[in-house]
């Protein structure tokens, strides 16, 4: 079964998706619970929209006259984010497996302590945008207003766009466990991300971060035109099926900036592989924490950051 198939077989309630368009169909009109993990439903009021979108373009080649194709792009949506109805921020995403987005950056930004703190999650799909207002417990509704609100209009390329220098500098980094992956893993895992990029195998665009086992065989990917959105995804997705990020290491797509680092230390892996070259902030960071950096890591060579 494809992994977004895969995905979808527990959905309740009659809902179904499927990736190829982001389709989603449900037994009941109106909106459409399901399941949040354990801690609350998930409400949608419209099915949301397609991930992947078909393009016409004409093509221009050396010697070949110009011809019109169809080329698969994917899509990149406002999502307002807001918790307890209290405006947060805005992120551009792909408008795919929001509840794990939610949930991760809820998670990875310190909103909520863990996952028993969300308790449900409405979606509101507009016309030109989408609202997710996500319902925290009183305690970390307390903390987030005392933290002050600060409107965030974050880029697809931007992971702490709104935050001051102060929000960067002293973010707590706790410690992470030191369990530093097998080489011959983390080429397993390489070579088998691509076979999982169901979005990317057809925009050829997106992001992508997978939590991997110790012997290298991918639990879990996510994809976004967002690389912080990606990884949010994935942990997200990790925390609502009680995946042991302790035990394994994540893999991602992209460069690995100072906010990736921050994100995985914040979900407790021990481990982040990146295909591209992490930034010094990133590899300070990690220090701090004990996170084994691993990037970047190619086909034939995996690169340790020892000092910068």
């Amino acid at each position: 079964m494809p992994p977004v198939a895969a995905r979808a077989a527990g959905w309740a309630d009659g809902c179904a998706q499927v990736c190829a368009g982001r389709m989603l169909a449900c037994s009941r009109t109106g909106a459409m619970p399901r399941p949040l993990h354990p801690h609350g439903p998930l409400c949608m009021t419209r099915p949301l929209p397609p991930a992947i979108v078909a393009c016409r373009m004409q093509s221009h080649r050396n010697a070949v006259p110009p011809a019109i194709e169809t080329l698969d792009i994917a899509e990149e949506t406002p999502v307002s984010l807001t918790f307890n109805t209290m405006p947060h921020g805005v992120m551009m995403a792909t408008p795919l497996d929001l509840e794990d987005f939610v949930t991760g950056f809820a998670l990875t930004e310190g909103i909520v302590p863990d996952a028993s703190a969300l308790k449900g999650m409405t979606v509101r799909v507009e016309a030109e945008h989408i609202q997710v207002d996500a319902r925290i417990d009183g305690p970390s509704f307390q903390r987030l207003l005392q933290r002050g609100r600060r409107a965030i209009a974050g880029r697809t390329s931007c992971g702490v766009c709104g935050t001051d220098a102060s929000d960067v500098l002293q973010r707590p980094t706790p410690r992470v466990p030191c369990a530093p992956p097998e080489l011959a893993a983390v080429h397993a895992a390489l070579g088998r991300l691509r076979g999982r990029q169901v979005l990317n195998a057809r925009a050829h665009m997106l992001h992508a971060a997978a939590w991997c086992a110790p012997d290298g065989e991918i639990v879990h990917v996510r994809e976004d035109v967002g690389r912080h959105n990606a990884l949010d995804k994935l942990i997200g997705a990790g925390v609502r099926a009680d995946t042991d990020f302790g035990c394994g290491f994540c893999l991602i797509t992209s460069r690995c900036s100072y906010e990736m680092a921050h994100k995985a230390i914040m979900a407790g892996m021990p481990a982040l592989a990146a295909i591209s070259a992490p930034t010094a902030r990133a590899i300070r960071v990690a220090a701090r924490s004990g996170l084994t950096l691993l990037a970047p890591v190619r086909e034939k060579v995996v690169m340790a950051p020892l000092s910068v």
